[in-house]
């Protein structure tokens, strides 16, 4: 398997050196001089020590973003470095031999350079918890401590990394001397407490420096050679149909890095190894080499701990209280993609696969990077959430790219596509260009895996995923896809009117016979589901293709009308199942009159026949009315039967309800049909239906009032209604209005308004 056997020849790849450096070297003492303390004798007199204290600060630490105090995670003392002076001919001297040795002790080959960055001194009770170091600066790799001479007993500095642990003890019996100790900023560290006296440290972040060129590794040509042919077999491998081989492998890297300082002239120790070893077989292969940021997400049940109570340095009690169970959720992806010439790839955020790992079980025993329990909440038990961040190499078959990029979905190879075309655009636009058979490549595995489960039209106004997709085929002048796109997946329903005018552009690319045959398989497929955007694809088909052409669309219109919704209880039967019925608006009967009248005005009158027959779907209010005003103003539908006979049908209407009677109530009786017959609501029917009486108090339980603001609110009563919250129980005052005069004169005026529109 390419997983586990790539894993055991890079296994072998071990750049010199460790994460740790440590040890003594003799020492020309420099001149240090602290500010409001001056000359410091070393070795460290103790009443200099209290002198130091006197003027320095108490040592924070980082939790999240925050930077804290507290003396149960952290205590001991610093000065800044712009409060120390640090002198002496022959102390660069040392310093370059120190960090010459640390160099070679961390296995790193580019140049590196120290920046002071604080004194550090620890009294009788010192100590720090275990913690990782942050990058405090561009290109910090590393931690450098300089155990200046001074009497102590503990303090050991631990260092622990991949399972290993060192203690290094950084007290030296000769003055003389000085003891030194470098460790990657990744490492988790402590300092163990100091039991007596005083320690004086220097601290230095290390940087490295030639960054623009990659690690050059030991001599691993046979295990390069070994790496390019297993990657050679994987890449044959890949072009037989139906291989299960991985799309891409994933080599999680032992060291971690910030984002800022991810690259592959960054990486560190054997990372830096392997790194070298794949920047050269993968060419050989034909195989993409990258480095990303791999996150793991996981969620699932906690339980209850059985060492509540006894971690060290855990700040909350429900840490302690709860340990990760069962994983039910991981989500994998890679992200922060950099190229090996350092530069920033375009690649989004892409999945990863469990069997993709190498080796297999590289994700077996991470530390998690954050870790939060949740405890149990009504009928949800105690639960936890975790995050892994390692960077890893990733591979693929270079002529594989697309299918790797098609694994993210539409996020990541719609932007990518629209680069390519963009690009192919810049240049000389040629159909032959490779940059055009690239884009083509893409959007066909694009096609190939286009998402149809769960779609639904995008509410807001942005452009769709089908209409970026058209737009960018139709750059390309791809008719080939344009017309399987269009096939495949507008004519199964996964589009909606906003998509419209891309589908429209891109129709005028196919002969125009072809261009007809699609709208008419268009509507076949979805006229039932999104009769809205059918109605209007035929109305700006038929403006833009003029009268001749339009006719043409005669197969597309019989279809829609065959397929306009008629009695609501009879569509509701016999649609299938998770199939959802469109709803009819003004616009659906706009869009649909002026289509089908420039494309068959004797089909325009066959679904207005249609229409008035079924009130109930086609309410004269709600969607004729409104939909005749917007026509009235339509210069293209002036005078056509169909739209004459709609207005004609919407002012009889309006001319029924403006010969009923109105005027204002004479006296206070109500309609006083109510939906219930209880003692109360009986009662407030009697006092709906008296003429003489305008107010009704029921004082009454919480539940009796609301049930009777239930009963006025169904029954549509014109009631206003307050409670009085004086005395127990409280009451319910009812007091009756004129609301239902006020909606029909308010009614009657609009009808006027649009009789006077639909018949000048």
């Amino acid at each position: 398997m390419i997983t586990a056997d790539l894993a055991a020849v890079l296994g072998k790849v071990r750049r010199p050196g460790d994460f740790f450096a440590a040890g003594t070297t003799e020492l020309l003492a420099p001149l240090l001089e602290v500010e409001g303390v001056g000359p410091v004798a070393l070795p460290l007199l103790p009443i200099q020590a209290r002198e130091l204290i006197g003027v320095a600060d108490p040592a924070p630490y980082g939790r999240g973003e925050q930077t804290v105090v507290d003396p149960a995670v952290r205590r001991c003392w610093q000065i800044g470095p712009d409060r120390v002076r640090i002198r002496g001919r022959h102390w660069a001297q040392t310093l370059e031999m120190i960090l010459a040795r640390v160099a070679e002790g961390l296995g790193v080959d580019a140049p590196i350079t120290a920046e002071f960055y604080k004194l550090l001194l620890y009294d009788q009770g010192s100590f720090f918890i275990d913690h990782r170091d942050t990058e405090k600066t561009s290109g910090m790799f590393a931690t450098l401590v300089v155990a200046l001479p001074s009497s102590f007993v503990g303090g050991e500095l631990v260092v622990r990394h991949k399972g290993r642990e060192v203690r290094l003890d950084l007290c030296c019996e000769d003055p003389a001397e000085v003891a030194f100790a470098a460790f990657y900023a990744d490492c988790v560290h402590e300092v163990l407490p100091v039991t007596k006296g005083h320690r004086l440290n220097l601290v230095y972040n290390l940087v490295r420096g030639g960054r623009d060129r990659l690690p050059e590794p030991p001599d691993y040509a046979g295990e390069q050679a070994r790496v390019a042919a297993l990657l050679q077999a994987w890449c044959y491998a890949k072009k037989r149909p139906g291989d299960a081989s991985p799309e891409k492998l994933v080599y999680p890297l032992e060291h971690a890095y910030t984002t800022a300082e991810l690259g592959f002239t960054a990486l560190k120790g054997a990372d830096a190894a392997v790194a070298g070893v794949l920047t050269t077989a993968a060419p050989q292969a034909r195989c993409d080499l990258h480095l990303a940021l791999l996150t793991v997400e996981e969620s699932g049940a906690a339980d209850y701990s059985e060492s509540y109570g006894s971690r060290r340095g855990r700040w909350s009690a429900v840490e302690d209280e709860f340990e990760a169970g069962e994983v039910f959720d991981r989500d994998m992806t890679l992200s922060n993609w950099r190229r090996l010439d350092g530069s920033v790839s375009p690649l989004g955020d892409i999945p990863v696969e469990a069997e993709e790992f190498s080796p297999p079980d590289a994700c077996d025993d991470l530390t998690p990077d954050e870790e939060h329990f949740h405890e149990a909440t009504g009928n949800e038990g105690a639960s936890f959430e975790r995050t892994y961040r390692r960077a890893a190499l990733v591979l693929w078959p270079s002529e594989r790219i697309f299918a790797v990029l098609s694994q993210a979905g539409l996020p990541v190879t719609l932007p990518y596509l629209d680069d390519l075309t963009r690009r192919w655009a810049d240049s000389a636009g040629d159909r032959q260009s490779p940059l055009w058979r690239e884009a083509h490549d893409l959007a066909g595995h694009m096609l190939a895996q286009w998402p149809t489960q769960d779609w639904h039209p995008r509410k807001d106004k942005v452009s769709s995923d089908t209409t970026r997709m058209l737009t960018l085929l139709t750059q390309l002048d791809d008719t080939a896809l344009i017309e399987r796109f269009l096939t495949e997946i507008t004519a199964a329903g996964h589009y909606d009117k906003g998509d419209n005018a891309a589908i429209l552009a891109a129709l005028d690319r196919l002969p125009p016979r072809r261009a007809t045959a699609l709208i008419e398989r268009i509507v076949a497929g979805t006229a039932i589901t999104v009769l809205r955007a059918n109605a209007d694809l035929l109305a700006r088909a038929a403006a833009a293709w003029g009268p001749g052409r339009a006719a043409t669309l005669v197969g597309a219109a019989t279809q829609l009308v065959e397929a306009l919704p008629g009695d609501p209880a009879a569509r509701t039967a016999l649609k299938e199942p998770g199939q959802r019925p469109s709803r009819v608006n003004p616009r659906v009967v706009v869009d649909l009159l002026t289509g089908l009248t420039l494309i068959d005005p004797m089909l325009a009158e066959r679904s207005l026949d249609h229409i008035l027959a079924w009130p109930k779907t086609y309410d004269r209010d709600a969607v004729l009315i409104p939909a005749a005003r917007i026509l009235v103003g339509a210069d293209t539908t002036q005078g056509t039967a169909a739209i004459d006979r709609l207005q004609a049908a919407c002012a009889a209407h309006l001319h029924a309800r403006i010969a009923e009677p109105l005027s204002p109530p004479a006296d206070w009786q109500r309609a006083s049909i109510l939906p219930c017959r209880c003692q109360h609501c009986a009662e407030l029917a009697r006092f709906l239906a008296d003429p003489e009486r305008k107010t009704w108090v029921l004082k009454a339980a919480e539940a009796a009032r609301s049930h009777v603001e239930e009963s006025i609110r169904r029954a549509g009563s014109d009631l206003d209604t307050t409670t009085d919250r004086r005395g127990r129980p409280y009451s319910l005052v009812c007091t009756k209005n004129q609301a239902s005069y006020d909606r029909r004169a308010k009614q009657r005026r609009q009808d006027l308004k649009d009789l006077a529109l639909l018949t000048s």
